[in-house]
């Protein structure tokens, strides 16, 4: 009886372990890729836009 409860008690903390790490390394991703996803925006922002009418498409 003592043993299934300590097995059970172990696996639990495996567990437990586990879904914390993952938490975390998704945590770590999300806030990386926001910080790209701003670098991005600062990017774009540094594209002149060309002039209205300088590009026609004339495949439309």
């Amino acid at each position: 009886m003592m043993e299934s409860i300590a097995s059970m008690a172990m696996g639990m903390s495996a567990a437990s372990f586990a879904t914390n790490y993952s938490l975390a390394v998704t945590k770590k991703m999300m806030d990386s890729q926001e910080l790209a996803g701003q670098e991005l925006a600062k990017m774009l922002e540094a594209v002149p836009t060309p002039a209205k009418g300088q590009y026609i498409d004339v495949y439309a």
